[in-house]
């Protein structure tokens, strides 16, 4: 059946799945996700439609949501609870592989759970609901910014001593979706592997302490180089982190880190005598000068403009990138040259939409821009179903298996997305080797000293430590023989390194055939930018992220310094188009290339702001903590210092519960009273902690998340009852560390015991005589060269070479 594809696409490699879609938002994107890769998605929905084709944002009568989300997929028109459809419906499951709901567990019953299962034996159900289909919150009701409440992530904005600023729309749903997308290919790969279909349970609450800016993952911003348990209580003062400057046309965002990029900031600024001393080069102490740093880079950008900035600082080695408007996205060279943003046809005008953001063999799968018309092919799908297949008798179950048992996964990567990709693959059960070196060293790891910190250990748990020098022939070598062996080669390194290093596509090709390559990069391996070095607050400023989480009460009000995304969303994006090669590889054999830039990763996140931005300038703009469309919505103090609950209305019948509980004004237009009901809504919740305040008005039904910290998270009831947590005794961190512990319940699909991380070098003997054969003696003489490294009681390695 159609796909809509352009006639000269390279084959996506999900070519072959089938995917049914009754998902609701939060989870619309999952599907979307794996159309992009390929899938035949088809989008059931209801007498009336989704919910998505009236919601925010719109524009001429359009759900923009929709018109992003539902790009791709074919549209049918079926009621599950009229007779004749359920059996259509029934028919059209035994069809898939996937099916992806966002039902409840009492509506999965409805609908026939059971039946499903026993007809459709082999069928992948990804049950995608706010807070599970068990546990105490499993009758909670939630959206995206309530999530971003006690997901930790809301506790890190805002600027301090003001009410906390909930981030931008759209940010959380995709990264959620793209997380269920990678769970759900999981599972059908493991079917392909062990037999048989499963249900996956996947709580929205607890995919959201995993992929925005996890309180424990890779290179946490959580706790700001403190533990866990000693998270304080004040949000903090990040505009020292990576400023924010004013220049003659707008802002710049610079990072400075490293010694040399700090040594040639202080030359653009003409060596001033003050900044000499050589304890500057530490980013501590010119945090402690940041005033003073802030006035003389001020100076020196005041006349000049963010694009001529941004060239000079990258030419200079110094990372600057522009802090552009979506306005400004849709304008930039770079993103248009890179063909990430498409044409979509929306009747009275056509608009632009990010694409997918991962290319495979350097091709952008080219889902269609149009999203279908409600039903508009429901008798073209309908019309071929195959009777209903016979009930197999219950019991008939796979036993669970770890999906990637027998898998081995070369990990080059680097920092929070390197350690992310590896890790996916690590926790079900693949053998992930890490490549290092203390010449050229995982900045995650610092300090150098030998020791793991509790970052390192969350971003990379499970995987086995190769410390070879690649830059030596005799390193290389060892290398390429792991190649061979290997099914995936992860990278996140500047563009054209790999290359460098010996390590083309062409000789990784000629190495092993079936190698799944991935590459991903800040902004992309072309465009006038591809040489740019990039962290992930440069890219936030250059897709027009920074500009959006911003509060717009306050001069340079930028608050989205405290956090990592879109590092943990890009692992899982490369990760899931990885997995979907290898899906295709079981029947093919061969490998393929996959690359992503993190930035076009930000603009898929924000896909329906950037839509009406094309189609209406000027109205993407920071939100200020409320909803343009709705009213009450946001967060409001509680009882108790710094302490707040975020309350989301989503219609007149939330609004009719709120006030079952909430003494508040029935007024015909609440959007224009929103002053009046937001003070009595804030004078009852000031009265109450922030726990009271949810419990109370989610037992009315009515969205209400409390604001939690990272210690919050730790104790969270329902991620605790649903054991989304579990500890690893990762050695020189001085206490259990709080883990992920798998990515959803099931009964067949099982994540691996998490193990701790590798110390540098901890496996390198191992590697090298048990995978690769080699001798004993030839690993000593390799060490004494420093072309090979290994732990050492008296020293972060041995070898030939000290680590820095």
């Amino acid at each position: 059946m159609s796909q809509h594809r352009e006639p000269d696409d390279e084959p996506a490699p999900l070519r072959s799945l089938r995917v049914i879609d009754t998902a609701d938002a939060p989870a619309e994107m999952c599907a979307r996700y794996l159309a992009d890769l390929g899938a035949e998605v088809v989008r059931v929905e209801p007498p009336g439609g989704s919910a998505s084709r009236t919601a925010w944002p719109r524009w001429n009568g359009i759900g923009l949501r929709e018109a992003t989300r539902a790009a791709g997929k074919l549209g049918v028109l079926l009621d599950p609870a009229d007779g004749r459809d359920r059996t259509d419906f029934l028919r059209l499951l035994c069809t898939a592989d996937i099916w992806i709901t966002t039902a409840t567990a009492e509506q999965l019953d409805r609908i026939g759970i059971d039946e499903i299962r026993r007809r459709a034996p082999h069928l992948v159900i990804a049950s995608v609901t706010d807070f599970g289909l068990t546990g105490p919150y499993r009758d909670y009701a939630a959206t995206e910014w309530v999530h971003a409440a006690m997901s930790g992530l809301l506790c890190r904005s805002g600027i301090p001593g003001r009410r906390p600023l909930l981030p931008p729309r759209e940010i959380l749903e995709q990264a959620a979706a793209a997380q269920a997308a990678w769970c759900a290919l999981l599972a059908h790969f493991r079917r392909l592997r062990t037999g048989g279909g499963d249900h996956l349970d996947i709580s929205l609450h607890e995919t959201l302490t995993q992929v925005i800016d996890p309180p424990f993952g890779a290179g946490p911003t959580a706790g700001y180089g403190r533990s866990w348990w000693d998270f304080p209580h004040d949000r903090p003062d990040a505009g020292s982190y990576y400023p924010v400057l004013p220049c003659a046309d707008g802002h710049v965002r610079i990072c400075v880190l490293s010694k040399a990029q700090w040594t040639a900031m202080r030359a653009w600024l003409g060596e001033p005598v003050e900044f000499q001393a050589p304890e500057y080069e530490l980013i501590i102490e010119r945090q402690k000068a940041d005033a003073r740093l802030r006035e003389l880079i001020g100076a020196l950008f005041a006349d000049r403009s963010k694009e001529d900035l941004a060239v000079e600082g990258q030419r200079r080695g110094i990372p600057v990138a522009p802090v552009l408007d979506l306005r400004e996205v849709l304008d930039t060279e770079h993103f248009a040259e890179r063909g990430c943003l498409r044409p979509v046809d929306l009747g009275a005008r056509t608009g632009r939409m990010p694409g997918c953001s991962v290319q495979i063999d350097g091709h952008r799968p080219a889902t269609a821009a149009r999203a279908p018309e409600l039903g508009e092919h429901t008798e073209q799908v309908l019309s071929g179903l195959p009777p209903l297949p016979p009930l197999r008798s219950a019991g008939e179950d796979a036993p669970a298996a770890v999906p990637f048992a027998g898998l081995r996964v070369l990990d080059l990567g680097v920092i929070v997305v390197g350690a992310e990709a590896g890790r996916m693959f690590a926790d079900y059960g693949a053998d992930v080797v890490k490549v290092e070196h203390s010449t050229h060293p995982d900045g995650s790891r610092a300090p150098f000293d030998g020791t793991v910190s509790s970052g390192f250990a969350w971003g990379h748990r499970g995987k086995r430590s190769l410390a070879v020098d690649l830059r030596d022939p005799r390193g290389h070598e060892i290398v390429e023989r792991l190649a061979a062996t290997a099914d995936v080669l992860l990278s996140n390194f500047k563009p054209g390194t790999l290359d460098r290093l010996g390590l083309d596509e062409d000789r990784l090709r000629s190495l092993n055939p079936g190698l799944v390559i991935v590459r991903s990069s800040a902004v992309g391996h072309t465009g006038p930018w591809r040489g740019w070095m990039g962290y992930g607050p440069l890219i936030r400023a250059a897709t027009g992220l920074t500009a959006l989480w911003r509060d717009p009460e306050i001069p340079d009000g930028f608050c989205d310094a405290v956090t990592v995304y879109p590092d943990h969303l890009v692992g899982r994006l490369v990760a899931t188009a990885a997995l979907a090669v290898l899906v295709e590889r079981e029947n093919t054999g061969r490998g393929r290339a996959v690359t992503c830039a993190q930035s076009e990763a930000i603009l898929e996140g924000l896909s329906a702001q950037l839509l009406r931005e094309s189609l209406e300038p000027g109205s993407a703009q920071p939100h200020g903590g409320v909803a343009e469309e709705e009213a009450p919505c946001g967060a409001y103090p509680c009882a108790g210092d710094d302490e707040w609950c975020v309350i989301t209305v989503r219609g007149d019948a939330d609004y009719e519960r709120l006030r079952k509980v909430v003494e508040l004004p029935d007024v015909p237009d609440r959007v224009a009273h929103r002053d009046r009901i937001d003070a009595r809504l804030a004078a009852w919740t000031a009265r109450r902690s922030p726990q009271q305040v949810m419990h109370e008005l989610q037992a009315a039904g009515v969205p209400a998340g409390a604001m939690n910290r990272i210690p919050d998270c730790a104790a969270d009831p329902a991620l605790r009852e649903r054991r989304a947590f579990t500890t690893v005794h990762q050695p020189t961190v001085e206490a259990p560390l709080p883990t992920e512990n798998g990515q959803f319940l099931a009964e067949r699909t099982a994540a691996r015991p998490p193990r701790p991380a590798p110390v540098h070098g901890q496996h390198t003997r191992e590697v090298c005589t048990g995978t690769l054969g080699m001798s004993e003696h030839a690993v000593d003489e390799l060490a004494a060269a420093g072309v090979l490294e290994e732990p050492d009681p008296f020293g972060p390695v041995r070898g030939g070479r000290p680590g820095p």
